[in-house]
């Protein structure tokens, strides 16, 4: 599966952005899906992912509260809401599948990336 993110950009501390992530098949739609970053010199990092049905989701520590994840399954596509960005949110976003579905948090929990789509909070 090929899976697309857009979205990504320019944006004050503070402001909002809504990340998209469009897959090529429905075979998706059974699976968990997560949004990763990495920012330049630093490993990639897991960001939030959602269940199948969307029943549980999982966020990292640092973007609780501020970030969410939906997925639109008629759509097969996953959306994360970016709110309150701070410069520390700056690096380029992935989006992933995962065979299992219920989500995980471990790069090895997901087996198709997508590519990044870069975001720059600037202070």
């Amino acid at each position: 599966v090929q899976l697309q993110a857009s979205g990504g950009g320019l944006v004050q501390a503070g402001g909002s952005l809504r990340l998209s992530c469009a897959a090529s098949s429905r075979t998706v739609s059974n699976n968990a899906m997560g949004w990763f970053r990495q920012a330049p010199g630093k490993e990639r990092e897991f960001v939030a992912a959602i269940s199948w049905n969307g029943g549980i989701t999982n966020y990292a520590d640092s973007v609780k509260g501020r970030f969410a994840i939906s997925r639109d399954r008629l759509k097969n596509a996953i959306y994360l809401q970016m709110n309150s960005l701070d410069p520390e949110d700056t690096a380029a976003y992935y989006c992933a599948a995962s065979h299992r579905a219920v989500p995980g948090t471990g790069l090895r929990d997901f087996r198709s990336w997508g590519q990044g789509t870069q975001v720059t909070v600037s202070s």
